[in-house]
């Protein structure tokens, strides 16, 4: 009787050991579920945490890298090839004013249209030096400086031939100086896009230069002819008149002559009266000598007895 309910009492036992260990494992599970659930993700939270930070922080290099290549791109730029934007751009700029104004004021029509293509390429030229510029961080003036701008009032004061001449002069001088700089600036700039405008510009800079030569002997041509006719009109004009003035002084000279002549007449009228008279003269004196001579002749004797005549009365 004891034997059984020893054995139902063990069956008891070992069926509760059982439970209990089964509770147990349950719970471990369910631990380790969480554990392994919180780790994974505080583990992918982390990471992602993380990896988002790395990208966020590679994004924030690449900015500051893109900052500093545009600030290396300004700053590498050199002092001289700063200098010949500045200068490219205030010329460029004078070049297209000036132009406007000789395709409105000048006489010469190949002056015309020689200020005209100033306009238009040195308009590009400097729609070019912008860009640039732009990319270098360099500001390029916007207005004239002083001598530019001390150039156009010249100008645009004269009228005609006068400022045909005048800007002619200016652009030859003006266009040696340009071909010197970009000529200089393409062999010795340092930066690339710089040197590669001044080599592509310069060759418009020196045919601008050669027509301005051209036109600038035109209009000087035609100006000295002009002042020689001036000059011959003006010389005919006085010749003229110093003619007319001889010939009156001809004529007076001739009015003299013909009373010159006139009283040549009339002195030897009175010098015939003259000899007439001492005629008379000396015909009287001959009859006196008449009485006191020898006679000699019949006349003398036809004297004598005359004389005779006039003692006896």
């Amino acid at each position: 009787m004891q034997a059984p309910l020893r054995k139902t009492a063990l069956s008891v036992a070992l069926l509760s050991v059982g439970l209990a260990m089964s509770a147990m494992a349950q719970n471990t599970g369910s631990q380790g579920t969480t554990a392994g659930g919180t780790s994974g993700s505080s583990a992918g939270a982390t990471s992602g945490s993380t990896s988002g930070s790395s990208t966020n922080g590679a994004t924030s290099r690449g900015a500051t890298s893109r900052s500093a290549g545009a600030s290396s791109s300004s700053d590498s730029l050199s002092h001289g090839d700063r200098k010949f934007i500045e200068e490219a751009a205030r010329g460029g700029m004078a070049e297209v004013q000036l132009g406007q104004l000789a395709a409105q004021k000048a006489q010469s029509s190949e002056v015309k249209q020689f200020g005209q293509k100033m306009v238009d390429d040195h308009g590009k030229a400097n729609d070019q030096l912008k860009s640039i510029a732009s990319s270098k961080n360099v500001t390029l003036p916007t207005d004239l400086d002083h001598a530019h701008k001390r150039d156009y009032d010249r100008l645009s004061k004269l009228s005609g031939a006068e400022f045909d001449r005048e800007y002619m002069k200016h652009m030859v001088s003006d266009h040696k100086k340009d071909v010197s700089d970009f000529r200089k600036e393409a062999k010795s700039a340092k930066d690339s896009e710089v040197k590669s405008f001044a080599s592509s510009t310069l060759p418009t800079l020196e045919q601008h230069l050669q027509m301005a030569q051209q036109a600038d002997a035109t209009v000087r041509s035609a100006s000295r002819g002009s002042n020689t006719a001036r000059t011959s009109a003006g010389a005919s004009s006085n010749m003229g008149s110093g003619t007319s003035g001889s010939t009156s002084g001809t004529s007076g000279t001739s009015s003299g002559a013909s009373g010159s002549t006139s009283g040549t007449s009339g002195m030897s009228s009175g010098t015939s009266g003259s000899t007439s008279g001492t005629s008379g003269s000396t015909s009287g004196t001959s009859g006196t000598s008449g009485t006191s001579s020898t006679p000699r002749s019949g006349s003398a004797t036809a004297g004598t007895s005359s004389g005779s005549g006039t003692a006896g009365k």
